[in-house]
């Protein structure tokens, strides 16, 4: 077990730790290690220590732990320098990585900058939200039901993608569902309390909001897709639903500046697609 936890850890500072040691000069303090004159000083320890997850720093507390640390340093360290001096830095494969590993990174560095202004939620903006929206913390207690129930995985499909287009519910519910006794009267089942369907059918019920349709759902007699037509039950107090709608807010205004920056780098970049070669691309399909 010691072994084991002392290779994850090892592999938790490989994947961490990107050398930033450099000849010792004066400028960062004393060494704490040296290896072929790369030194290691007491700044390098404490920024990759701080860098470590918190499970991994637990693991290193106390003065031993500071010692297996270091010597976890050290071992990265040394395989470092004999990677380079391998050639392996050269290594055109190597290259790619570290410039998809640099591209990505940059990349990240954008967005966080762009989306920076979009963490700033006042709570203002909070109480305009839960305003506008009450509907999205209504504690749902009652809903009125309709449905289609089809026999086979394909009809339901059918079904579904002709809801997705905004196709009559109760339209198709008279044209192609098995359920005779509701199919005249648009798919209508009723009103329905917590406890009184079954638990898969009113876990996805009691999800959805007035308008909504679900998924096919596997049943006994074939494939049933619910409608909600009314919801009732009580209004989450604000202080309760606060977090739920920072983190609302947030993702919206991340939505919208990225598409809005995806928008203005389209209208700066001029961007070419050589459709002849586009055609000649070919993969290789995974096997089933």
């Amino acid at each position: 077990m010691k072994k084991q936890m002392k290779k994850l850890l090892l592999a938790v500072v490989a994947v961490i730790f990107i050398a930033s040691c450099a000849k010792d000069d004066g400028q960062k303090g004393a060494y704490v290690a040296k290896i072929d004159g790369v030194s290691i000083t007491k700044e390098d320890v404490i920024n990759e220590m701080e860098n470590l997850p918190n499970v991994a720093r637990e693991f290193f507390k106390g003065q031993e732990g500071i010692e297996r640390f270091i010597d976890e340093l050290v071992k990265k360290e040394m395989l470092y320098i004999e990677a380079k001096k391998r050639g392996l830095d050269k290594n055109k494969e190597f290259e790619r990585k570290v410039e998809e590993f640099k591209k990505i990174t940059l990349i990240n560095k954008l967005l966080e900058q762009e989306m920076e202004a979009s963490a700033k939620v006042t709570e203002q903006d909070m109480k305009d939200y839960y305003e506008k929206n009450k509907h999205e913390f209504m504690m749902t207690n009652q809903v009125r039901l309709s449905h289609i129930i089809v026999k086979t995985e394909e009809d339901a499909k059918k079904v579904y993608e002709r809801l997705q287009k905004g196709d009559n519910f109760g339209h198709i519910a008279a044209e192609m569902s098995i359920d005779k006794a509701t199919s005249k009267s648009e798919g209508r089942l009723g009103a329905f309390k917590r406890g009184d369907l079954m638990p898969e059918v009113e876990e996805i019920a009691f999800s959805l909001r007035k308008g909504e349709v679900s998924m096919p759902i596997r049943v006994k007699d074939g494939f049933q897709i619910l409608k909600v037509t009314d919801a009732k039950g009580p209004i989450a107090e604000f202080e309760k639903a606060k977090e739920f709608i920072r983190q609302s807010i947030i993702a919206k205004r991340q939505r919208e500046g990225f598409d809005n920056l995806l928008k203005d780098l389209e209208k700066k970049y001029k961007v070419e697609i050589n459709k002849e070669a586009l055609s000649k691309i070919s993969f290789a399909q995974p096997e089933k």
